[in-house]
């Protein structure tokens, strides 16, 4: 099994981003090769960068900072699920990147974004371009969910479409399939 760890990266009082990550959680979890854990950053709370030192040196002085560096360094692969706001990603996706740095190193993702009309593609577009940046490897299939509202229910449940369904299933097998072929890549050379 490989271990996916799904972000969920809005933090505001009343969001939703949490009810779309435990959907997605539950179908990678029904599909048998991952390992799942949900990273929910509202919980999580870290800071606005406040360590001294270049993540590049991992000289991490906070506890938050060593706990999230664990979290992502035993992962294989990633589902971010993002909001868009004003065109973008979440500040504190933002924050909780550039936390760390060789943890993100040779990892395959894939986003799961939602928002109005243009169903959070402009975050999703924004944040696969940035995770390059950290050698992780974005890949093409998403899941992107336009006027996401209309599918939670009262009971703070996500009814997917059949649409949004087969798209989650094409992007947890490729995701898979990157894990995978990435995996020799993260092997620990010795000193």
């Amino acid at each position: 099994m490989y271990s996916l760890k799904i972000i969920s990266s809005t933090v505001r009082p009343g969001r939703k981003g949490p009810i779309i990550a435990n959907w997605i959680a539950d179908l990678a979890r029904r599909h048998g090769s991952f390992d799942v854990e949900v990273l929910d950053l509202g919980v999580i709370n870290l800071p606005l960068m406040n360590e001294e030192h270049h993540p590049m040196l991992r000289k991490y002085q906070h506890e938050h900072t060593r706990k999230w560096s664990s979290a992502i360094d035993a992962a294989d692969a990633f589902i971010f699920v993002t909001a868009e706001y004003d065109y973008n990603y979440p500040a504190p996706l933002h924050n909780a990147l550039e936390y760390l740095y060789h943890e993100w190193n040779y990892k395959a993702a894939s986003i799961v974004s939602y928002g109005g009309l243009s169903g959070g593609t402009r975050a999703w577009s924004k944040l696969k371009g940035d995770l390059s940046t950290f050698k992780i490897m974005a890949i093409p299939e998403a899941v992107n969910i336009p006027f996401y509202a209309q599918y939670i229910s009262d009971e703070e449940v996500f009814a997917a479409t059949e649409s949004m369904q087969k798209s989650a299933a094409a992007m947890l097998n490729e995701l898979l399939k990157w894990a995978k072929a990435l995996q020799p890549l993260r092997v620990k050379e010795p000193a």
